[in-house]
């Protein structure tokens, strides 16, 4: 571009050069460079999506085996006591849902168990998963598997030499608790009774603190009963579709509550093999048609937001927080859980 000093009486004229050919060649070549990156970027992004994380709420990790494999064998963890269907298990069974790559899972249970409805959702929702994918999944007990940890590990379909305990495990406590603490004898011996207003006499089934006369504590608890009994013989009927080659004489033997070592577990048919999650894991890839070579290994953490990293863990728990957990340790629940005061769970 050439400027021309212009004469004060003459309008400024600017003159345009025409580029040399060189210049025109490296404007084109530029913009075929550019194209081809972008589609060389969009192509590697569609070969390698399986490897990019799609989801906020969980943080896939390899574990083991093929790192480049496309096939994977999902670790999913069951861990610690089941309050609800929701929370990070809830999350990495959606994650998996939603993963087309996953080829079979691996349920790794160290939990005590839980509350019924809790516990019976994810089972639930593991083996309709596992069903509309055809699934295999693979059980692999942690530290302890019992009552409603025992429960979801039911949800294998059903097949043969799928559930791995190791040999420290504890696991078993097939039944139903619902905890009642009476502490209205104590209330009256500082003159304090309960005068709550309800629409009927069983309303305040479970209260700590009514004085109820016998007929009607005779009254709830048969009532109580008759739920623990229908809930506990879903339990057994849940078992039985797990463990298919256990007769119903077999069930009704190792369902009294009690607590199985993994070799105890192991002779009474409630685990197939003592074993660790590598077993497991090359258990899955067996069933699922894949090798140590073809297939990936990945398992899920939560992930971690600027407050976790400053404080190192979990968010310090306001009064809201409080309040829930108050409500939990009074509200009537049923519960397939291994512990002799199960309401305590819910005020963790």
């Amino acid at each position: 571009m050439t400027l021309i000093d212009p004469d004060p009486r003459q309008p400024t004229r600017v003159i345009l050069e025409q580029g040399s050919m060189w210049g025109r060649w490296g404007t084109r070549i530029a913009w075929t460079v550019a194209g081809i990156s972008l589609l060389a970027a969009v192509g590697s992004a569609g070969a390698f999506a399986q490897y990019f994380q799609r989801d906020g709420t969980v943080v896939e990790k390899y574990h083991s085996l093929s790192k480049v494999a496309s096939a994977k064998v999902a670790i999913v963890s069951l861990t610690g006591p089941i309050m609800g269907g929701d929370g990070f298990i809830r999350s990495q069974i959606d994650h998996v849902a939603e993963d087309d790559g996953v080829k079979a899972i691996v349920l790794r249970v160290d939990s005590p168990g839980g509350t019924v409805s809790g516990s019976d959702e994810i089972y639930h929702r593991l083996s309709k998963l596992a069903k509309d994918r055809e699934l295999p999944v693979v059980v692999s007990m942690g530290g302890i598997a019992a009552s409603g940890g025992y429960y979801v590990a039911m949800a294998n379909g059903g097949r043969d030499d799928v559930i791995f305990a190791e040999p420290a495990t504890l696991t078993g406590s097939i039944g139903v608790i619902i905890p009642h603490f009476d502490v209205s004898q104590l209330l009256k011996k500082y003159d304090v009774r309960d005068d709550s207003i309800t629409s009927g006499p069983l309303k305040e089934m479970l209260s700590l603190t009514k004085d109820r006369d016998p007929a009607l504590a005779e009254r709830e608890r048969t009532i109580l009963q008759s739920l623990v009994d229908d809930m506990f013989a879903r339990f057994k009927e849940i078992v039985q579709a797990g463990r298919p080659k256990l007769d119903a004489a077999a069930v009704e033997k190792a369902a009294t509550g009690q607590v199985f070592t993994a070799r105890q577990a192991q002779d009474a048919g409630l685990v197939d093999r003592i074993g660790f999650l590598e077993d497991a894991v090359a258990r899955a890839v067996e069933l699922a048609g894949l090798t140590e070579s073809t297939a990936r290994a990945v398992k899920y953490t939560k992930p971690k937001g600027l407050l976790d990293e400053v404080l190192g863990g979990d968010r310090v728990p306001g009064s809201r927080a409080a309040l829930e957990a108050f409500a939990e340790l009074t509200a009537p629940r049923a519960w397939y859980l291994c512990s002799w005061w199960p309401a305590v769970v819910a005020g963790r």
